[in-house]
């Protein structure tokens, strides 16, 4: 099955980069760093789910949207922008964006909305399904390990967390990386969440012997599977 093809407008290349990195999994994905470029791309290639980001050069996310929705009015449209205001989103919804993510959010909340949009245009991808961890079955969207016998359940960040290592499994990731992609940012409060629910995830997957997750000392973690 072909994945779902995403155009991606984003100024910022560490945002982008985050958001690239963690959804080229499921989808094929084209990042274009200013409005006039994915203006360009959109009228001479085929994209099944826009991304935008209003603050661009060249052309803004507001200006693009508009220009997407005059020449295709089916094809969904989600805002990802650190415009807060309700003015912003409003607007964005009168130009017929489907929905408006307000930077930082959780790259699970993303997927799970670019999903829904995929679903009623029929594009679906296996961004959803189980995973194997272990003797578990791992559902990032019940926030659920199962095997035979229990069920354990996550809260929503160990889950965000556990997809982001399985996505990500036996590479070398910084803690900073892992911070800004499943909580916005890297602080010292969040980074002792961090820590707390890695502890909470080790102790989970204990008995997995082809599991581990590893403290690599000032870097970060290396979530393996052998």
């Amino acid at each position: 099955m072909e994945k779902p093809r995403i155009l991606y407008a984003e100024d910022d290349k560490t945002i982008a980069f985050l958001i690239q990195d963690s959804l080229e999994v499921y989808y094929e994905i084209e990042h274009f760093a200013d409005g006039k470029s994915a203006l360009k791309a959109f009228d001479t290639q085929s994209f099944d789910i826009c991304l935008l980001d209003i603050m661009m050069p060249e052309i803004n996310g507001f200006d693009l949207a508009k220009h997407i929705r005059s020449k295709n009015s089916e094809i969904p449209i989600i805002f990802i922008s650190a415009k807060a205001l309700k003015e912003d989103r409003i607007k964005g919804l009168k130009i017929g964006a489907d929905d408006y993510l307000v930077k930082p959010f959780s790259i699970e909340e993303l997927i799970l909305k670019i999903e829904i949009f995929l679903k009623r245009s029929k594009k679906t991808s296996s961004a959803l399904e189980k995973y194997t961890v272990g003797k578990y079955n791992f559902n990032p969207k019940n926030y659920t390990l199962q095997d035979t016998e229990n069920t354990i359940s996550l809260t929503q960040r160990e889950s965000d967390l556990l997809l982001y290592f399985i996505n990500h499994k036996n590479t070398v990731l910084k803690r900073q990386d892992i911070l800004k992609a499943i909580w916005g940012d890297d602080d010292y409060f969040m980074g002792r969440s961090l820590d707390v629910f890695i502890s909470r995830l080790r102790k989970i997957l204990a008995e997995q012997e082809n599991i581990s997750i590893e403290n690599l000392h000032g870097i970060g973690f290396r979530f393996s599977e052998k």
